[in-house]
């Protein structure tokens, strides 16, 4: 399946076509992963995280779950469904983290960082016990075609968009709709790059791409993702979905 959407744009909606479907995973996502004992819940960022942020906002248990959110974006919904927010201290201990994706291909890599917060949400990922990522059903491709987010100090700008041509990439500094540089919450810049397809063929070739990139003077992190999840909902255009587990 490919993805029609602009490879350079940020994906931060959903669809209108998949709002049910977004409403009926995070039923089944909330109801399967939290139950009646203590949990510290990682909170991706994107509207898939929202949907399930607002289905836990129904659980009469609520008051002993502590969440870590990975943007302000997502920390604001969070605080506005009254849930508990906790800060980065709570991270090693997380069990659970819910995400979404901007593309998984068919060995369920994933792209992500077109919400811009690609660092904090690899922080998560490493850090928890179980990884549950949503998406619609349009993001899961053969090969991954979009560019990839990489995000960058921006004292290095310059020298990383050099090194990255030398590599094939093609980067284009994301910008605001004014402009001016798209800045992270951690105070960098994102360089939304292209590879050709060839780079992403297998899984040993996505491993080696991820490291040559982060060997880059000044690059911090990088919007492949290679840890399988345990569980991936596909959300489908009728208000269905499917789900893969590992």
């Amino acid at each position: 399946m490919t993805n029609n959407q602009n490879s350079n744009e940020p994906v931060d909606w959903i669809p209108e076509a998949f709002n049910d479907a977004a409403q009926n995973i995070a039923k089944d996502a909330v109801r399967q992963l939290i139950e009646s004992e203590k949990k510290v819940i990682g909170l991706g960022s994107g509207p898939m995280a929202a949907a399930i942020i607002q289905e836990m906002r129904n659980l009469p248990n609520k008051e002993i779950i502590e969440c870590v959110p990975s943007s302000t974006e997502i920390k604001l919904e969070a605080q506005r469904a009254k849930l508990k927010i906790v800060d980065e201290i709570r991270i090693p201990e997380i069990e659970v983290v819910f995400d979404g994706a901007d593309q998984i291909d068919s060995n369920y890599n994933m792209i992500k960082g077109g919400g811009g917060a690609l660092l904090r949400e690899k922080v998560l990922h490493s850090a928890t016990k179980r990884l549950v990522i949503t998406a619609e059903s349009l993001k899961y491709v053969e090969i991954f075609n979009r560019s990839v987010p990489i995000e960058i100090l921006p004292f290095s700008q310059h020298l990383v968009q050099k090194e990255l041509e030398s590599q094939e990439g093609s980067p284009e500094l994301r910008v605001l709709k004014e402009g001016y540089p798209y800045v992270t919450e951690n105070g960098n810049f994102i360089l939304d790059t292209t590879f050709p397809s060839s780079s992403f063929s297998s899984l040993s070739d996505i491993q080696k791409k991820e490291v040559e990139l982060k060997s880059i003077p000044g690059v911090l992190e990088v919007g492949l993702f290679t840890r399988r999840a345990d569980v991936y909902y596909k959300a489908m255009y009728n208000g269905s979905f499917d789900i893969i587990k590992f």
